[in-house]
């Protein structure tokens, strides 16, 4: 196709329907070139290659309404190989996408302007090196990280599902919702997306598209280097209805493709589409630069030529490239959303109960009166493990949340983090409708899952032994960057785990949760401060909570004789003062150390020691509270100060005034019973009491 069809008044007014189509196609294209072109950065390849892919699934597939780009029951378009960004971009900006403000709004602005792609992966651009959520209007999830949009798409799918079983009446079908996501070679090598694979295959989510760039290409070269596996078998293994595309620019062909997903209804599909990097590049060899780098203006040049563009020209769009979008996907989505809008006012007057909660849901609020009855612990020496009171917590708060949903990595027994209560049933192909989900022996994908339900509105949690953080930490981390409310529930948390042994005894995941900037992390102390830590967890609507409970019983604190746990709340509190409030020296400790402290404040008084202990179960929530509150806590004036924590010292410093000690870890654990475990790496209060007469010279 010639240049001559880029306007209406060029010397041929007739613009037919493949036409139109290649014009579309080599916009995308040319976009993509110019800017990854003008940031000297970026990977064009891709884009250009799945140029034809994108476009017909977003003109002709793709149920989405660019003026509201947040209906409830829009499908969900995941670009899980997010270096391809200028894909998702280019896409945004002809399909006319507008700008939702931050308090929700719809504007009459482009949520990527010509302007934005201009500045692609330039400071305080919509068009950053990857999509990011909350940032760019139209962006579903954050991703790069290969294979976490993957795992997402499949928590999104799973959303769907869960919303249609719960809220579609006879009638009423709102929620039927497809979720599409391009992914890569890169992608599918990732253990993670086959996790997610696996359970989405096991779930038979015939929601769930993935459509799979097959270009033997990734940044080292030809994948046959180190990928030589059957995609094709070992999806149809997983479950997943399997279909070919071997030519990209065959739109039929694609047509057929996303036709036969939606007519498969007992498995999710994967569209496997044989590209060539960086297609219709004149260098078509030289793939990997493609890849991974800017082509260069020779290359560019050279490139739009073939394309019959013309050469100097620059994030050029012909107005009938948008016209031709407002035309397919504009006004087939628009027609969708009011016809879905007409639905739900009508679902409304004869449901409004169900109602409330979906607008509850997508704004992140909670029922009313959510914690009006929290669940109560008496005072016990022999106590209860802060799992089994967590547990008993999150039961509670679910029996009034109704969207408050989720389960564990293959270790509910041991989390304790099934729902008991009536009718929550278990997640399955079998009952979409369930409340308990079994993830398997994923934790990767299950926190991935979370977050795309997390996405969709739902509060989510997962649920796993806290040295399993490390499987998830990529999703864990993802969930901060994108201030979702995802819940992730960590038991058997210390040495605590005992006969286990080194394997399965946490020391450094502590730290290296509290690390990650926007997760607050709390370990609380005993029974009552896991009601608070679930409290806090649900009331963080806009950012992750990391709740780390014990295997082992902890005492209960008496709250007529300590402070209440309400005090969790604030991140840290005083639990037992020194008389008159002047203390000598501080006692700091989370979790199971919470009761050594104690019972050192105990022993120095009776030496003539006057301490305060105080609780510190989220760095995070402390560190938010005003200064007078935590100078009120650790008065600045006491610098001898201890911290007791079953982990590393790294992040106590900031506590410990430069003339603290640290009684913890600095090694791994042992198999052996847990009691001897603390004893023999002495974390016990005797060495607390130690330590603060060392500080105080006594």
């Amino acid at each position: 196709m010639g240049f001559r069809f880029l306007t209406k008044h060029s010397e041929n007014m007739a613009i037919t329907a493949n036409d139109l189509s290649q014009l579309s196609i080599n916009t995308i294209r040319t976009l993509a070139m110019d800017g990854v072109e003008a940031a000297g950065c970026g990977h064009p390849g891709t884009p250009m290659a799945l140029a034809p892919v994108t476009y017909q699934l977003w003109t002709e597939t793709l149920n989405y309404d660019p003026q509201s780009p947040h209906w409830l029951n829009r499908d969900r378009y995941v670009l899980s190989c997010g270096h391809a960004s200028m894909l998702i971009y280019s896409m945004l900006h002809l399909a006319g996408v507008r700008k939702v403000s931050a308090d929700g709004k719809i504007t009459d602005e482009l949520s990527v302007s010509l302007d934005a792609l201009r500045n692609f992966r330039q400071f305080d651009s919509a068009t950053p090196g990857h999509p990011e959520f909350g940032h760019t209007t139209g962006v579903e999830t954050t991703t790069g990280p290969l294979g976490q949009g993957c795992g997402n798409s499949v928590g999104m799918a799973i959303a769907g599902k869960w919303l249609a079983a719960r809220y579609n009446r006879p009638k009423f079908e709102l929620f039927d919702y497809n979720v599409y996501t391009q992914c890569s070679d890169g992608d599918l090598m990732e253990g993670v997306s086959c996790e997610a694979a696996s359970l989405a295959g096991h779930l038979k989510l015939d929601n769930l598209c993935w459509i799979y760039d097959d270009n033997s290409i990734t940044i080292e070269g030809r994948t046959k280097l180190a990928f030589s596996e059957d995609v094709a078998t070992r999806f149809e293994g997983l479950g997943w209805n399997v279909v070919r595309v071997d030519d990209p620019n065959d739109l039929g062909a694609l047509s057929v493709a996303y036709d036969a997903f939606q007519n498969c209804s007992d498995a999710p599909t994967l569209i496997i589409v044989k590209t060539i990097i960086g297609y219709g590049a004149p260098n078509k060899a030289d793939t990997s630069k493609a890849h991974g780098e800017a082509l260069g203006a020779e290359e560019v040049k050279l490139t739009k030529e073939a394309y019959g563009w013309p050469a100097d020209a620059q994030f050029l769009v012909p107005p009938e490239v948008t016209e031709h979008f407002q035309n397919t996907l504009g006004q087939r989505g628009r027609e969708a959303r009011e016809t879905w809008e007409a639905l739900f006012a009508d679902y409304q007057k004869a449901h409004p109960a169900e109602t409330k909660e979906l607008l509850q849901m997508q704004r992140r609020e909670l029922p009313a009166d959510w914690d009006g009855d929290l669940v109560e612990f008496p005072a016990d020496a022999k106590g209860v493990a802060t799992r089994n009171s967590g547990g008993k917590a999150l039961n509670a708060f679910a029996k009034k949340i109704p969207w408050l949903l989720g389960g564990s990595a293959d270790l509910a027994p041991s989390t304790k983090t099934l729902l008991e209560f009536d009718n929550t049933g278990n997640f399955s192909s079998e009952d979409y409708a369930g409340r308990n989900f079994h993830f398997g022996i994923r934790e990767h994908a299950m926190a991935a899952a979370v977050n795309g339900m997390a996405l969709c509105g739902l509060r989510p949690y997962g649920a796993t032994f806290f040295v399993f953080s490390d499987y998830l930490r990529p999703a864990m981390r993802l969930s901060a960057i994108m201030g979702i409310p995802s819940v992730l529930v960590f038991t058997h948390d210390s040495i605590g785990v005992g006969e286990d042994g080194p394997t399965h005894q946490p020391v450094e995941q502590l730290a290296a949760a509290r690390a990650i900037p926007g997760l607050v992390v709390i370990r609380p102390g005993d029974a009552n401060e896991s009601v608070y830590a679930w409290k806090a967890a649900l009331e963080n609507s806009h950012r992750p909570t990391a709740i780390v409970l014990t295997r082992q019983n902890l005492p209960t604190l008496d709250r007529t004789k300590f402070a209440p746990a309400a005090g969790l709340l604030k991140g840290g509190y005083v639990v037992s003062d020194a008389p008159g409030g002047i203390p000598e020296v501080l006692l700091l400790a989370t979790g199971s150390e919470l009761s050594l402290a104690v019972a050192a404040q105990e022993d120095l008084a009776k030496t003539g020691v006057m301490a305060r202990v105080v609780s510190l179960p989220s760095f995070e929530l402390f560190d938010e509270q005003p200064q007078a509150y935590r100078d009120e806590v650790l008065p600045p004036q006491v610098t001898a100060r201890v911290a007791v924590e079953a982990g590393v010292r790294q992040g106590w410093d900031r506590y410990l005034s430069g003339n603290g000690a640290f009684v913890g870890m600095n090694g791994f654990g042992m198999s052996a019973p847990f009691e001897q475990i603390y004893e023999a790496v002495g974390i016990t209060s005797a060495n607390v009491v130690a330590e603060a007469k060392r500080l105080l010279g006594k």
